[in-house]
This record gives structure tokens, C-alpha cells and sequence, in this order.
């Protein structure tokens, strides 16, 4: 077959040989390994300290002018991050106005709640949109609704916060209104200081500066102590409680641990008013000075406060042995999850309590209200509670051989107070010498830091299991 006298093929076609090029795809990014959060938890509150140590060593931070001592600082920084209240030094007379600037503004950064912290420092620190596993953790711990709202819980407690300081605020300026020398501008400041104080559950205090000892000169003054009292109270449930009740209004509407925190919290404080007001109503050095009327107002007030802030109204070295050891059992407890509050948690306390009544009826498992608890969930509290004991001997064991001069009861009384961030103290305090100061300090971070993290951990941990192990008997009792 020919085309236009050409055949087929005669027509050659040359196709240029094209060099191959090289192409260098960049390196990926290393992966950077992302922190666990209960470790960006302990590092924020630890910066949080070292910050709050450096500005209060400054001489502008003392009333005197004078350069702190690194001890006392760190101890006083410690003490108002992990909301706590103890001290080594009066408050009020010792710091200067900025320096009581300094401390409410770390009472206020270390007191937003345990969780609501972390979150932050997770959003903030470490620069990062919290990832799936974290924010399953968050809600959790804060016992938050929808999964993809931890930022806006952030924002709903923060106004929480800010609401109730605000209210509280007010109504302690006016309690302070007419206490000499105090003026307008002055009542004012003591009523912002103590309303933070309070529902952050710190306990700290600038009374001195009025020449009173805590709350002793307000010991019948029922506006101040019920002022403070229902803002530890709110403190000390957090908003995860409130919100519920809020929200749901009705009694079988509330979630299990609404109801678990709410019936706890009232059993706790009912206990301790009638233990101290049974115990103290005729010790001449507390109830018994004061006025028939106002005594049970006191011990109201001192269940309310020795459980988790630490502000008292009577002299807390005047306490006989016997409500000791009641209050230590209340300040070990202290208050809700994701609350202000310090010690092992009510939450804690109620899941065991509730697995101790399961048994003794005879269930399968833990049950209250209808519900059932998970055994991981019982675990975890039996963890939390133990090590919690554990440490607290070790604590009392350090501060013995540091501090031999304190008796025991002083010195555990010491130790359970700075694990519980309550707070109150015996008075050896000042007293402490310098290695026992950084013990109870660091007593204090635990205390602050360590059930939480505890949680997290194991919480991060867990992970499903295609198999079980067969079964055998362990003798117990």
C-alpha cells in the first residue's frame, strides 16, 4: 500500500532522548514527642513556683525593703500555687502591697482547679491543639459534657471563677467596712484578697494588718465567716458540680457523681460540726470563750474550712487531741475533683466508701443510685488513697527526724495539712528550720499535684486486653 508514493514506514521520526532529572524531596520534620500531661502539669506548676520565688525574694516584695531569703520565698510560692495557706512569715505585715498583688495573682493561677490548669498549660505551654487522648483525660477529670468543648469549659470556669470572687468580694468588703483602720479603698482590696483566697481555698489571710490572727477577731461576725464559708464550700465542689445542679435542677436528673460529691460533702461537714462543737464546746481556749450563740456558728464554720482552707476562727493549737484527729480525717479527704479543694477528694473517698457497702451487701459490684461503678474506676481510688497514706508516714518520718523538737501529734497534724493544701497548722510552722521547710514545701506540691497525676497516669495507661489471666483464690483477713 502506497501514500502518496510512499509506503508505509519510509517515514522516520527521531524522538529526542530526554535526560532524566533528579528530584530531592525534603526531609520530614522530626516528630516532636509530645509530653504526657500530668508532666506538663507538674513543669507548669513548678515554673509557676520558680517564678513566683524569684519576685517574691525582690525587696519590693517585702514591707521592709529587704531581700528574702530563697526559702521563705519558695516556701510562700509554693504555699499560694498549690493553693494551700500555710506560712512561715504573717502575711499581712511581712509583704508589701505588691507582694500581696504577687500572692493572690499565684493563689489565682494555681486555684482555676487542678484540670482546668492543666488544660491551660496544655493550650498555652506547650503551644499545641490538645489531641484526642488529652482531651478524653480533661473530661474525665473535669467531668465535662461534649468531648470537642474542653476549650469553652476552659472559658465557662473561668467565668465561674471570676463571678463568684466578684460576688464574694463585694460582700467581704462590706464585712470589712467597718473594721479600724480600714477605709473605703482599703475594705475594698481586703475583700478582693480574701474573696480569692477563699474560693480558691488557700486560707491566706492580711488580717495582720488590722491586728488580728486569721479570723479569730471576726469569730462573731456572721456576715465574714458565712461570706468565706460558702465560698470554700463553692470552691471546694468545683464547677463540674455546680454546673450539674444548675443545669439539671432535679435530684434524678444529677449524675451519679453529683450526687455521690453532693451527699459526701454534706455528711462530711454535718460530722465535723457536730464532732467539734461535742469536743470543744467547753475548752475555755476555743468554743468555750465565746458566746453560747456563736458556738455553733464556729464549729459550723471550722468543719467548713479545716476540711480544706484552712482559715480558722479559734486558736488551732488550743484544740484538744481528739478533734485532731477528726480534723485530719477531714483535711486527708478534703474536696470534689476539679475543684480548689486538696487531699485524696471526696469523689475518692465516696467510691471506696460506696465499694466497702457493696461488699458488705453482698454485690457483684460497686453500686449507688441506681448505678454501676467500674472496677478500673475502684482501683484507681484504691491506688490514689494508699500511696496517698504512704507518703503522708514519709512525710511525718522527715519532718520527725528534721524537727524532733514538735511533738507527734503537731508534727502529723503538720504533714496531713501540707498533703491536704489546707493549711491549718499547730503553730510549728515558723518554727520549721530550714530542711523541714523545703519538706513540707514539697509535701505541698504532692499534695497539690500528685492524686491528679496519679489519674492521669493511669488513666493513659489503660488499654483493652484480648485475654484474661484464669482465676485463683488469695486468702485475705
Amino acid at each position: 500500500m502506497r501514500a502518496r508514493g510512499r509506503r508505509l514506514g519510509d517515514q522516520r521520526i527521531r524522538i529526542e532522548r530526554v535526560k532524566p532529572e533528579e528530584y530531592r524531596a525534603p526531609a520530614p520534620p522530626r516528630r516532636r514527642r509530645q509530653w504526657p500531661p500530668g508532666l506538663v502539669l507538674i513543669v507548669g506548676f513548678a515554673t509557676m513556683i520558680a517564678v513566683g520565688t524569684a519576685i517574691l525574694m525582690l525587696p519590693v516584695a517585702s514591707a521592709g525593703g529587704q531581700w528574702t531569703d530563697p526559702v521563705t520565698a519558695l516556701f510562700t510560692a509554693t504555699s499560694a500555687v498549690c493553693v494551700t495557706g500555710l506560712v512561715v512569715v504573717d502575711t499581712g505585715t511581712y509583704w508589701s502591697p505588691f507582694g500581696h498583688v504577687v500572692i493572690v495573682g499565684l493563689i489565682q493561677a494555681g486555684g482555676f482547679g487542678i484540670m482546668t490548669s492543666s488544660t491551660l498549660l496544655l493550650l498555652l505551654v506547650v503551644r499545641r491543639r490538645t489531641r484526642l487522648r488529652d482531651r478524653v483525660l480533661v473530661q474525665q477529670s473535669m467531668g465535662g459534657g461534649e468531648l470537642g468543648d474542653v476549650t469553652g469549659l476552659v472559658k465557662r470556669v473561668a467565668i465561674f471563677t471570676l463571678l463568684a470572687e466578684a460576688v464574694g468580694a463585694v460582700v467581704l468588703a462590706i464585712a470589712f467596712a467597718g473594721v479600724d483602720p480600714l477605709d473605703v479603698p482599703g475594705a475594698l482590696w481586703f475583700g478582693i484578697f480574701h474573696s480569692v483566697s477563699a474560693f480558691n481555698n488557700a486560707g491566706f489571710d492580711i488580717t495582720g494588718l488590722v491586728g488580728s490572727s486569721s479570723l479569730r477577731a471576726f469569730s462573731a461576725d456572721h456576715l465574714m465567716l458565712g461570706a468565706i464559708g460558702v465560698l470554700i464550700i463553692f470552691g471546694g465542689l468545683g464547677y463540674a458540680i455546680v454546673e450539674d445542679i444548675v443545669r439539671n435542677r432535679r435530684w434524678v436528673r444529677l449524675a451519679l457523681e453529683t450526687k455521690v460529691v453532693i451527699l459526701t460533702t454534706i455528711a462530711l461537714i454535718i460530722v465535723g460540726t457536730a464532732t467539734i462543737a461535742t469536743f470543744e464546746w467547753n475548752n475555755a481556749a476555743t468554743l468555750g470563750a465565746l458566746d453560747p450563740e456563736v458556738r455553733l456558728l464556729n464549729a459550723l464554720f471550722e468543719s467548713v474550712t479545716l476540711r480544706t482552707a484552712g482559715y480558722t476562727a479559734l486558736d488551732t493549737g488550743a484544740l484538744i487531741e481528739p478533734t485532731l484527729f477528726v480534723v485530719m480525717a477531714l483535711m486527708f479527704i478534703g474536696g470534689a475533683s476539679g475543684s480548689t479543694a486538696g487531699g485524696i477528694k471526696v469523689n475518692t473517698f465516696s467510691v471506696l466508701w460506696i465499694a466497702i457497702v457493696s461488699t458488705a451487701r453482698g454485690l457483684p459490684s460497686a453500686e449507688a443510685f441506681g448505678r454501676r461503678i467500674q472496677h478500673v474506676v475502684i482501683y484507681r481510688a484504691l491506688a490514689v488513697a494508699l500511696l496517698s497514706i504512704a507518703f503522708l508516714f514519709s512525710i511525718g518520718l522527715a519532718l520527725e527526724l528534721l524537727h524532733p523538737v514538735a511533738n507527734f501529734v503537731d508534727i502529723l497534724f503538720e504533714a496531713v495539712s501540707a498533703f491536704g493544701t489546707v493549711g491549718a497548722s499547730r503553730g510549728i510552722t515558723p518554727d520549721l528550720n530550714d530542711p523541714a521547710r523545703l519538706v513540707v514545701s514539697f509535701a505541698m506540691f504532692v499534695g497539690r499535684l500528685g492524686p491528679l497525676t496519679l489519674v492521669l497516669a493511669l488513666a493513659a495507661r489503660a488499654r483493652p486486653v484480648a485475654y484474661r489471666h484464669a482465676v485463683e483464690s488469695v486468702r485475705i483477713g
